[in-house]
């Protein structure tokens, strides 16, 4: 029996958990508040603090680090990569370390901390999938404007995993298949998943359905006259695109369930946002079928939202025929970490290497 360590590191929490092979056996979040956070200019320099939190909370709770066979950590904005699970080398810490790298994103610590535990006992240390996996093929990179290519950025962690569930559920390969995923969360991301490669996606954060706070799809044309109007800066017009968009943007809230309740209880214009909601992401799944020519074996909803089993019922009213709906909720990434570590130390997969 293999015991793992998973690591996941958020803007305002530090996330982690302990496998014997793929069962959880414990986990942890702990929450940051913003007076723990200010200290620091950067989620980068947060690293020993957040390396020593997660240490003294494995001692407290009794796992000594002699005793895990693997560490794996979700990472962050690296370069473009296809996926898998990669060795953390020293070409991954480089880019990890540095923000002008890898972003302002905290992610990037979890390879690190994981690097160090690496180090200290002599265990292996991998990441998985992360947000910048890159599978398009090379017609999908084709934006229409030939100066900006279309680059894959999604929910690469969770949408792998549930393929795989979603193909043992049917009992077949994930290599095998044609899915269509539905990953609707506080971001959304819909993925053409064809014969285990995601070769198309739509991302809230720049194209596609809009999410909780992201817009999706915008009018280049209005996007660009609303910036010059209203900002100086490129980066300024960009956060308030990305930060305040999408459902907050129409109703000042984040929270989808309120979006639902309001809803149903009357709410006029909560009801159109949430009807428009349903209605997007819907035309997203319907461009993924059509991508794979809709040959498509099953559609797969995941993600938060999906608990709700209303909106599970609105989303199949649309697309119920193009193919089965398979209904995972919640995102599962803890568990999608410790599965790609075991598949590695039972020699099911190779690790690969990162290469910038």
């Amino acid at each position: 029996m293999k015991k793992i360590l998973t690591l996941n590191m958020g803007s305002t929490s530090s996330k982690f958990a302990v496998f014997e092979d793929d069962k959880q056996i414990f986990s942890r979040t702990l929450r940051h508040s913003q007076e723990e956070l200010d200290p620091f200019d950067d989620p980068s320099e947060q690293f020993e603090w957040r390396r020593d939190l997660v240490l003294d909370a494995l001692k407290e709770e009794g796992f000594p680090l002699n005793e895990f066979d693997a560490v794996c950590s979700r990472a962050g904005a690296l370069t473009r990569m296809v996926s898998g699970t990669y060795n953390i080398n020293d070409e991954a810490i480089d880019q990890a370390s540095d923000p002008r790298k890898s972003g302002t994103a905290p992610h990037p610590l979890g390879i690190r901390i994981a690097d160090a535990i690496s180090k200290e006992v002599g265990i292996p240390a991998y990441f998985c999938d992360p947000v910048t996996t890159d599978e398009l093929c090379d017609v999908a990179r084709v934006s229409g404007f030939a100066p900006i290519e279309r680059r894959s950025a999604f929910h690469a962690l969770n949408q792998k995993a549930v393929a795989r569930r979603t193909a043992k559920a049917i009992g077949k390969p994930y290599e095998e298949l044609n899915l269509v995923g539905l990953h609707l969360g506080g971001g959304t991301s819909c993925v053409a998943h064809c014969k285990g490669m995601c070769i198309d996606i739509c991302d809230c954060a720049s194209e596609g359905a809009f999410s909780m706070d992201r817009p999706g799809t915008l009018s280049a044309a209005d996007v660009i006259k609303w910036a010059y109007k209203n900002y100086d800066k490129a980066s300024d017009a960009i956060k308030v695109v990305r930060r305040k968009g999408g459902v907050f943007s129409y109703l000042g809230i984040t929270d989808f369930l309120e979006v639902c309740n309001r809803s149903r209880a009357g709410d006029a214009e909560a009801k159109l946002i949430y009807d428009a909601f349903v209605f997007q992401q819907c035309k997203d799944v319907g461009q993924m079928a059509a991508v794979m020519k809709f040959d498509v074996d099953a559609i797969f909803i995941t993600g938060g939202i999906a608990f709700d089993a209303q909106i599970v019922e609105d989303i199949k009213d649309y697309v119920g025929k193009v193919a089965p709906v398979y209904v995972f909720p919640g995102e599962e990434e803890m568990q999608a970490l410790a599965e790609a570590a075991l598949r590695v130390l039972n020699g099911e997969e190779q690790a690969k290497e990162y290469v910038r």
